[in-house]
């Protein structure tokens, strides 16, 4: 590819709404340390909802600042709703190692998080895009 040509991606983008939890600065053996978060996203009926679970990269620079601001509110045990986007979203499958599913394959889903879009913590407005603004 030359030097004026444009390189071209497929973005499969994931919306949604959960909640911020496990917030950890991760220093690898091998490669740059980061921040990982898991989120708890909701799905289904608001009188029956479920959570689908995500460990993220957080690789947004503004989702990382963001993020570093509600690690105390989650160390806190505070719950932390936000709106999020990921980005390149993939399976990784894992054994079991302990309780009732011990010896049973799982998924873990991965992702990257790309953007916060609002976060409230215990229901009270902590952060909106429209802030980045003003």
């Amino acid at each position: 590819m030359s030097s004026n040509e444009t390189q071209k991606y497929f973005d499969l983008h994931t919306t949604g709404i959960g909640y911020l939890n496990r917030v950890q600065e991760v220093t690898p053996k091998e490669g740059n340390p980061f921040l990982s978060v898991t989120i708890a996203a909701l799905r289904g009926s608001v009188d029956n909802v479920q959570y689908t679970h995500f460990e993220c990269h957080v690789s947004g620079k503004k989702a990382q600042q963001v993020v570093r601001e509600l690690k105390p509110a989650v160390e806190g045990k505070l719950k932390v709703l936000m709106g999020f986007t990921l980005s390149d979203l993939y399976g990784e499958s894992f054994t079991f190692k302990n309780g009732d599913k011990a010896g049973e394959t799982g998924v873990s889903l991965k992702a990257r998080l790309l953007r916060v879009s609002w976060a409230k913590v215990d229901g009270q407005p902590f952060y909106t895009v429209q802030d980045d603004k003003v």
